[in-house]
């Protein structure tokens, strides 16, 4: 089965299992766990382990107080000596500067003209701590507060202070005048930023880099990108991407997958055959029979089409491979919020995104996210109130589709202390109240002002109804004010007609944009 996915306006194509599961390998199972429905393999430098994807309510007490010995020896993940992304850049003004949260961390996201870059520093005024986010650039290039006009250049220096008397002492030149500044990158047109201000990580980019994926800077490969803050958390966000399972349920109607020869019900669903290949700190690689992923921490999940090779005849007559990849990354914003940017890049079909607005193909990527969005952020809460380090005893997970999702807990368990370390900025467990589900799923706020492609697209569309309604509103009136006879019967009714034809119209174009840019709910009962 060719493993491609194919994106097309409002359906993301996702390739699933084929008919026939592939073998396991050898080098993953041992004999003794073959009856187990799927066995993760653990490769540390000197240990290794398998366990089940039974839910650890079946396990033997020793099998549980190994798992804690090996946690306790394991090496730690440091949450904040990693790269996270912030925005792609196609999605960032350089005429303002932005407001950004990662990690409980607020920073001001703004176009240094003066340098070339953009900065990253952090998002408060040493003044009276008024976020830089809301000021603007002024004609020089700096960073100006809007609250005093303090102003800033692009190393955190402070360059005036209006209220100081210019005959004055120097006091913008005082250290607590300075806005802390963060490491900042570009990299697969995204970027990126180190977490720690202090002066020691300044080149920290000589020592370390994002993660990288290929396909995103290969011309041969089309490459649009998106961006949506999501009402619940990072850990919840990861774990349901790589969950491949719940595709032809809770995205029913959406996302075309292949149907099996026999259907058990009405979506389709199947036995899928997942493995993890390789456990360690720096994440894992899977196999996912029609393709391999990746989970590269704290924030990407791969998935791709592998390389396969040649045969001879191919040798003879080279053909293009068709190849596609989901790019997933995963910010952690707050406790119950978190940021996606997604990547769909292929080699095949480029023509589309030539023709095809940006907006379109995201009216239809935000209906697949809030088609689940609902069930997460209740899921969410349950997990909460149960404790994020009782999820293993609390969710029955007993077949080999959800292999992803137990390798990423395992690894959060094991590696990164069960959750998002937040330094103690927030109540350990306390997320946001569920808001109405409205304001849960509103797409205006969440990705709408953060996406210039939607963003002109809503306003251009507003100004078409108004345009429309102006259009009927006239019509009416020259029916109205003309006299009989100084216009004939055909004329008086296709202007009554235009005016209908022209409300009509506007009434459609505002449901579409409601429905589009604002909100749009997801009934499963009824699809």
């Amino acid at each position: 089965m060719e493993a491609v996915c194919a994106f097309s306006v409002g359906t993301l194509h996702i390739p699933t299992a084929p008919e026939t599961p592939t073998s396991f390998r050898k080098s993953v199972f041992l004999s003794n766990y073959v009856n187990s429905p799927i066995s993760l393999g653990l490769r540390g430098s000197s240990k290794s382990k398998l366990f089940s994807a039974l839910s650890p309510l079946t396990e033997s007490k020793n099998q549980r107080e190994a798992e804690q010995e090996l946690e306790s020896q394991a090496e730690k993940f440091d949450w904040y000596s990693q790269w996270y992304p912030l925005m792609p850049i196609c999605d960032l003004d350089k005429r303002k500067p932005h407001g950004k949260r990662v990690l409980g961390i607020d920073v001001v996201v703004w176009w240094d003209r003066n340098e070339g870059v953009w900065q990253v520093h952090d998002d408060a005024c040493p003044h009276r701590l008024a976020p830089l986010s809301d000021g603007r650039i002024d004609k020089w290039g700096r960073l100006q507060c809007v609250y005093h006009g303090w102003c800033f250049n692009g190393k955190g220096e402070c360059k005036l202070i209006p209220q100081a008397p210019p005959d004055g002492p120097p006091i913008h030149t005082s250290k607590k005048a300075c806005v802390a500044v963060y490491p900042s990158t570009v990299q697969n047109d995204i970027l990126w930023f180190w977490p720690n201000s202090d002066p020691q990580y300044k080149d920290i980019i000589t020592r370390k880099r994002p993660p990288y994926i290929p396909e995103i800077d290969d011309p041969s490969y089309t490459k649009l990108m998106g961006n949506r803050d999501i009402p619940y958390g990072y850990e919840v966000l990861i774990e349901n991407l790589m969950d491949p399972a719940h595709v032809p349920y809770a995205h029913y109607g959406l996302m075309r997958t292949p149907e099996p020869k026999v259907k058990t019900d009405r979506e389709g669903g199947r036995p899928l055959e997942l493995s993890i290949e390789k456990l360690d700190i720096n994440g894992f690689t899977a196999n996912l029979v029609w393709s391999k992923s990746k989970f590269m921490p704290p924030c990407i999940f791969y998935a791709y089409t592998p390389d396969e090779p040649s045969t001879s005849s191919e040798t003879q007559k080279p053909s293009k491979k068709k190849k596609f990849a989901l790019i997933f990354v995963c910010v952690p914003v707050s406790p119950g919020k978190s940021r996606l940017i997604w990547c769909f890049p292929r080699n095949f079909g480029l023509w589309m995104d030539k023709i095809v607005p940006r907006w379109i193909f995201h009216v239809g990527q935000n209906l697949i996210l809030d088609s689940d969005l609902y069930l997460l952020h209740v899921e969410e809460h349950k997990i909460m109130d149960i404790g994020q380090e009782n999820w293993q005893k609390a969710c029955f997970v007993p077949t080999k589709s959800d292999a992803l999702v137990i390798g990423y807990r395992k690894w959060l368990k094991k590696y990164a202390g069960g959750q998002v370390d937040w330094r103690g900025k927030y109540i350990r467990g306390a997320l946001p109240p569920t808001p109405p589900r409205e304001q849960l799923m509103d797409r205006y706020w969440s990705h709408v002002v953060n996406c210039p492609s939607c963003n002109f697209a809503y306003k251009s569309l507003n100004v078409a109804e108004v345009m429309l309604q102006i259009i009927s509103v006239a019509s009416i009136g020259i029916v109205a004010t003309m006299k009989h006879g100084t216009m004939s019967v055909a004329k008086r009714n296709s202007m009554v007609a235009l005016a209908v034809l022209s409300f009509a119209l506007s009434r459609w174009l505002a449901h579409f944009i409601y429905k589009n840019f604002r909100y749009h709910d997801y009934d499963h009962a009824f699809r």
